[in-house]
């Protein structure tokens, strides 16, 4: 359960839900920002590259953490899973502005990472009462809510990146203090709005689902060519600054029309209809109702006796699963690896996407943080609508886009390795698009193999490879094969210049990718079955009423 207003219909009322889980998402995102004040923390902290690389593991450390929030996500209601995280990431990113504005002295290491971790955490709780609240308020599309919460996650860093540098100036002080206090604010609203609904029970509400979905879709990419466009004209003059940060904040709050013009729309109806009935609406509906999945539709019950006789079976993919069930199936595994391999990778660029550039001789970063977050947008959002037509339309196994996205980030990271003029700017694009991809699509399909019921929890456990990712391609590979090429600094760090710095950390990458290409390609030939039922169960509900 969670807070809202009575008098709203049930459709503007899920629908006004989804914004507020927009805007979460779209400042959520901070954990991929660390490249924006990982240089002051480094000179502040006199750091090497391999320390500096362990407080970015510290902060992706706190995803593992986010078990607790899956755990929760059963128990607890959605507004509760909400503030909890905003309280911890307010605590976790104020003592790193702090620090670095120089209003305390920098506290020891371990400290540190132990608000890194916090700050990290946070994310996992708003994550979580999102993806599951709206995954199972709009069961029946999935793709596309996948791509757009997942979208407005990439463009966070943008967001917060561009707002800075519009605002003041890059200042790394000022630019954690955002990360504290905004998600903080917003979550605060989305507790007010968000909560479980019923979903669509008929193909019409389905497919009006499509043209609002359709409509969000367009507002999220104006956003972010907006942004895209920002970005490459820069400099800008301070006033032209402000006037982008107005018509940003503007732009980030036009979603809200979608619920006023829903909200009016049936209180007109209402007013029409003389009998009061609302067509849209059954007052009888369960909260949530029990809509299977399309292979569990299959089944045949067993008699009574045979039930009460028999052994229980385990699941079989499509239908519910717990944790352990899952983690007993070849699937998960591959799921898991797989997975591994691409935002491990990802997470890697990110986080030291600002010692890349400086190593390449770029005095400004910013750009290529900006690039990943806006490109890693569009690979998100339109993953998550494609990957969803195609099994409407032909019941294309949606792993297929995972391994494709795997494969043309390995070329990315090996058109990065040598280092050609402008390798930075395409390998930040290529890279943005396909862990956009990795993370939209994933989503969805965990959901499809392993069910809804416990969706929380496996989600959650998913996730746990980002800080694995994390600390294997960054702290450990990118960590200690920068050190072995950096020299000391008079002050104690390290600095390397060059494109050896990282040319080895690449190809690396991109024979993971190969791997994880393959993982992918195998899991598609696995679950064609699965979604061959789910593509066969979707057409037979289509094509029912005109047989009627």
């Amino acid at each position: 359960m969670g807070f809202g207003v009575s008098s709203t219909s049930p459709t503007a009322s899920k629908w006004i839900g989804f914004v507020t889980a927009v805007w979460v998402q779209a400042i959520s995102g901070n954990n991929y920002t660390f490249s924006n004040y990982s240089d002051a923390l480094k000179t502040l902290m006199a750091l090497t590259q391999l320390q500096l690389n362990n407080l970015s593991v510290a902060k992706d450390v706190g995803k593992a953490f986010g078990l607790l929030a899956g755990i929760a996500s059963d128990r607890l209601s959605t507004p509760v899973i909400l503030l909890i995280g905003s309280v911890e990431g307010l605590i976790g990113y104020g003592v790193q502005w702090l620090v670095v504005s120089g209003r305390i002295q920098p506290l020891p290491y371990w400290a540190m990472c132990i608000f890194l971790c916090m700050g990290g955490n946070s994310t996992t709780w708003m994550n979580t009462a999102i993806l599951v609240t709206c995954i199972r308020n709009f069961r029946k599309n999935r793709g596309p809510v996948s791509g757009i919460l997942k979208g407005y996650v990439g463009l966070s860093t943008a967001i917060f990146t561009d707002l800075c540098s519009a605002l003041f100036a890059d200042d790394p002080a000022k630019f954690l203090l955002m990360l504290a206090v905004v998600p903080f604010v917003v979550c605060l609203a989305a507790v007010f709005f968000l909560r479980e609904v019923p979903p669509s029970s008929t193909a019409a509400e389905e497919k009006e689902e499509v043209k609002y979905f359709g409509v969000v879709n367009i507002i999220a990419i104006v956003i972010a060519v907006y942004l895209l466009v920002f970005d490459v004209s820069a400099p800008h003059g301070r006033l032209f600054s402000q006037v982008f940060a107005a018509i940003l904040l503007i732009l980030l709050a036009s979603p809200l029309s979608l619920p006023v013009y829903l909200t009016i729309k049936n209180y007109l109806r209402s007013n029409s209809n003389s009998n009061g009935l609302d067509v849209e609406t059954n007052p009888t509906q369960p909260l949530l109702s029990q809509e299977t999945h399309p292979v569990e539709k299959s089944r045949v019950p067993a008699p009574p006796a045979a039930v009460n006789d028999a052994v229980k079976t385990p699941p079989v993919i499509g239908e519910d699963h717990t944790i352990f069930e899952a983690m007993k199936t070849v699937d998960f595994w591959i799921l898991f690896v797989s997975f591994l391999c691409g935002v491990g990778t990802g997470l890697a660029v990110m986080n030291n996407m600002g010692q890349m550039g400086l190593a390449l001789g770029y005095a400004d970063v910013s750009i290529f943080v900006s690039l990943t977050s806006i490109w890693g947008f569009f690979g998100r959002i339109f993953s998550g609508s494609v990957s969803e037509y195609f099994i409407k339309k032909a019941g294309t196994p949606r792993p297929v886009w995972n391994a494709a996205s795997q494969i043309i980030m390995a070329v990315g990271y090996i058109m990065m390795a040598m280092a050609l003029p402008g390798s930075l700017y395409v390998g930040s694009i290529v890279v943005g698009i396909c862990y956009g991809v990795r993370l939209a699509v994933t989503v969805p399909t965990a959901s499809e193999l392993f069910g809804l019921k416990y969706y929380g929890l496996i989600y959650n456990v998913l996730i746990i490879n980002l800080p694995l990712g994390s600390f294997l391609f960054s702290g450990l590979l990118a960590g200690l094969l920068y050190d072995a090429e950096a020299t000391q600094t008079a002050g104690g760090g390290n600095t390397c210049v060059g494109a050896h710095c990282y040319r080895l950390v690449f190809i690396v990458m991109a024979i993971a990718c190969v791997v994880g290409f393959g993982l992918d390609v195998l899991l598609s030939i696995r679950t064609r079955a699965l979604y061959s039922k789910i593509y066969a169960a979707r057409k037979a509900k289509k094509t029912a009423p005109s047989l009627s």
